[in-house]
């Protein structure tokens, strides 16, 4: 057998991997005609334009907004759901901070449901029992680049007349029964942050059917003002807004990355569906799973570990990381994407808010009875425990050459795997590396 790198043997994969996002000359061009033009911002510029009518018509709806984040687009999408202080606003405990944010930001309540083991999303069977009369809006994460269950989400939603914000910051380009992400419920929105599958470096896209969520949502992003193209400003705010456009040098970027999504994610498929047939087989380890009415663009790569199936007696905490510590050293890039539920995060857990506890302590609505029990968490919990995510790797240019390195880490470390558990780990060691949003 091969001396595990972890034991100071020759590394699997030696010259790591290739970073994403890669640059062409095309995206260079994007960039240098809003240079040339010196035209800079502004919501109708031509690039914004022109990247709002391309993501319209590639995701297939009647309406698109373009902004500077994907969490001001999910903040545009609860304000034109009409939430108000005092709301609840029901997510996946499994998710960015973001998705929770969002309902923050409205002074409104967020309200947690656990996740399913399998594919880490939204579990819908655990989704009517926390909808009361205060619950204004449901935001469904498709986490990793795959949908949730939303003819389920949406059928729940209907019963009691309440608007589906669909995060599908990471699923661009997924589909979901036929149906493009992006189409399954009243409002959509995408994130354009550097790590997503399609980028720009930060920004964010709004997608609707409905004229009065587009118009409310177009509203908010600009200081609360109604600003037609052509049309001389009023400078007049008929409400709280922000100021969350986007600048044309990203827009540009966007629209040349646009062009070429489908084939990155075609590469993301196929890196992903190699990696999972070269180690699904072995035992202890859980590989990604896709049902079959949906597909996944594999934002993230998620493995489970489970040493019972081994026959060991080690918690699957310790077990992780000393998966990760081994893949890492040999060359593998092993990492974790979020390290605890949102609802136990130091502003849930302590309820700071805005200062008073607020918006929990808000006269307007019942917050104070709103609880962050465990309870609400536990698959997520397991999930953060128990699992790695890969991230560069499965990205383009990286391709099944890679792909072969890490099958042949993977089976290195499982011919050793009694090295591995006698390897005395430095409490130390910080290799519980997670990416940003």
């Amino acid at each position: 057998m091969a001396k595990l790198a972890l034991l100071g043997g020759e590394k699997t994969n030696p010259r790591g991997h290739k970073k994403y996002p890669v640059l062409i000359q095309a995206d260079r061009d994007a960039v240098n005609r809003v240079l040339d033009r010196e035209v800079f911002w502004g919501i109708y510029g031509p690039e914004i334009s022109g990247l709002e009518e391309e993501w319209r018509q590639y995701i297939g709806t009647k309406y698109a907004l373009s902004c500077n984040s994907g969490t001001a687009a999910l903040h545009m999408a609860v304000a034109a759901a009409g939430v108000k202080p005092g709301d609840q606003v029901i997510t996946a405990s499994l998710t960015f901070v973001a998705s929770a944010l969002c309902a923050l930001y409205q002074n409104a309540i967020p309200v947690f449901v656990d996740v399913d083991p399998r594919t880490f999303c939204l579990d819908s069977k655990k989704l009517e029992a926390k909808i009361n009369e205060k619950t204004k809006a449901i935001i469904p994460v498709d986490l990793h680049g795959m949908a949730c269950d939303m003819d389920e989400i949406n059928d729940i939603a209907k019963k009691y007349n309440i608007p589906v914000i669909a995060d599908s910051c990471q699923s661009h380009g997924a589909l979901y029964k036929g149906r493009k992400v992006g189409t399954l419920a009243e409002m959509s929105v995408f994130s354009l942050n550097g790590l997503k599958n399609l980028e720009c470096g930060d920004g964010g896209l709004f997608n609707t059917d409905h004229p009065e969520y587009f118009d409310k949502a177009n509203q908010i992003r600009i200081f609360g003002e109604v600003i037609k193209k052509d049309i001389p400003r009023e400078y007049n705010s008929a409400e709280i807004g922000w100021m969350y456009r986007m600048l044309e040098i990203p827009a540009a970027y966007a629209r040349s990355k646009l062009t070429r999504l489908d084939d990155d994610n075609a590469v993301r498929v196929r890196n992903a569906e190699y990696l999972t047939k070269g180690i699904k087989d072995l035992p202890g380890l859980t590989t990604p799973y896709i049902p079959g009415d949906r597909t996944s663009v594999y934002h993230y790569y998620r493995i489970r570990f489970d040493p019972a199936k081994l026959g060991l007696k080690i918690s699957p905490n310790e077990f992780r990381t000393r998966i990760q510590k081994a893949l890492q050293s040999e060359g593998a890039a092993a990492g974790r994407w979020q390290t605890r539920p949102v609802q136990k995060q130091i502003l849930f857990l302590n309820k700071t808010g805005y200062g008073y506890g607020c918006p929990w302590s808000c006269p307007h609505g019942e917050g104070k009875t709103v609880q962050y029990s465990d309870e609400d968490c536990m698959v997520t919990q397991q999930i953060l425990n128990d699992s790695i995510t890969f991230y560069d790797p499965i990205y383009p240019p990286n391709g099944i050459e890679l792909m072969d390195r890490y099958i042949a880490a993977f089976k290195k470390i499982w011919e050793n795997m009694d090295e591995v558990l006698d390897y005395k780990l430095d409490p130390n060691d910080p290799i519980l590396g997670s990416r940003e949003a």
